[in-house]
C-alpha cells in the first residue's frame, strides 16, 4: 500500500535572501518523509514554505528544522 503524497504550508519569518531559502530547504530535506521543498520568499516578511511528503508529515519535526536553520514558524 502506497502512502498518499501530501503538501503542507509553513509560514516563516526572518528569511531575506537565497541563502536563507537554501538553509531552510536543506534542513527540511533532512526530515523523514520530505520529498520536496518550495519557498515563496517575501524578503523580510512572511514567506510561505511548501513541504511535500510521501505521507503524513511530522509537523513538529518540520518546524524544528526551520528553527534549526535560524528562522521562526508562525502558527
Amino acid at each position: 500500500m502506497n502512502a498518499q503524497a501530501q503538501t503542507y504550508k509553513l509560514v516563516v519569518t526572518g528569511m531575506t535572501c537565497g541563502h536563507c531559502v537554501s538553509s531552510v530547504t536543506e534542513e527540511l530535506n533532512e526530515v523523514d518523509g520530505v520529498t520536496n521543498v518550495k519557498v515563496d520568499l517575501h524578503k523580510g516578511g512572511e514567506s510561505e514554505v511548501f513541504v511535500s511528503s510521501n505521507g503524513p508529515l511530522n509537523i513538529d519535526a518540520a518546524e524544528a528544522a526551520v528553527v534549526e536553520a535560524g528562522y521562526t514558524v508562525i502558527r
